[in-house]
């Protein structure tokens, strides 16, 4: 009886020290360099979806990459199984709740003929609502949009080309301004109030885009 009630103690004394760390607006990190889930497979709590999607979703997969940043494992899109060029495809999580804050991943353009490279999404309601920011290194441009019930808008764009490999893309959000970052360059910055609730973040890519993804973080406060 002793064990339960000091072990019942212990439980409450950790869950006060959580409240209190989210009362006082602590940051909630999150890593992911996907060294831990199965080749084959995507993060538990993630999903394959798309936005305007014609055809079948895109494989995303954690596959084994010697380039990787950190460790041996990448998430990639390795097949778009689509020809549409309009479509978004999307590998996010809901479990990641993001307001403000900072997300960062690495990510290397490795294929497309109508879209290339790819990026980050934040404040996601759903598959056709949420923030994006994208590099595609065959338009050489960096760009922040808004997606809207599928619909999306250009907030901010840069001009950037960057050499093959691994680069790092970042955004930092506060309230209805947000900042865009490449390879540790502020290239972007503006103000948006159509999200102006929690959602969810994750990966990006437009069309036949393959590109794969490391070391993807939050820090959300």
């Amino acid at each position: 009886m002793k064990t339960n009630h000091c072990a019942n103690r212990i439980a409450v004394a950790a869950l006060a020290l959580l409240l209190s760390g989210v009362a006082r607006g602590e940051e909630k990190n999150t890593l992911l360099n996907f060294e831990q889930v199965a080749v084959g497979k995507i993060p538990n709590g993630w999903k394959v979806e798309a936005t305007r999607g014609r055809g079948p979703l895109a494989t995303w997969q954690v596959v084994e990459d010697k380039s990787a940043p950190s460790g041996k494992k990448v998430l990639a899109l390795t097949s778009p199984n689509h020809t549409a060029s309009k479509t978004f495809n999307l590998c996010w999580t809901d479990a990641i709740p993001f307001m403000d804050g900072e997300i960062q991943v690495r990510f290397k353009a490795k294929a497309g003929k109508e879209d290339q490279g790819g990026g980050v999404i934040w404040r996601a309601k759903d598959k056709d609502n949420y923030y994006i920011a994208r590099f595609n290194p065959l338009e050489d441009n960096f760009r922040i949009y808004s997606v809207h019930e599928g619909h999306r808008k250009m907030l901010a764009s840069a001009k950037v080309a960057l050499d093959a490999g691994w680069h790092t893309l970042r955004i930092v959000q506060q309230g209805d301004r947000f900042e865009g970052w490449l390879d540790g360059k502020k290239l972007l910055e503006g103000t948006s109030k159509l999200f102006a609730e929690p959602g969810g973040t994750g990966l990006w890519t437009k069309a036949d885009a393959a590109t794969s993804f490391d070391d993807f973080s939050v820090a959300a406060k």
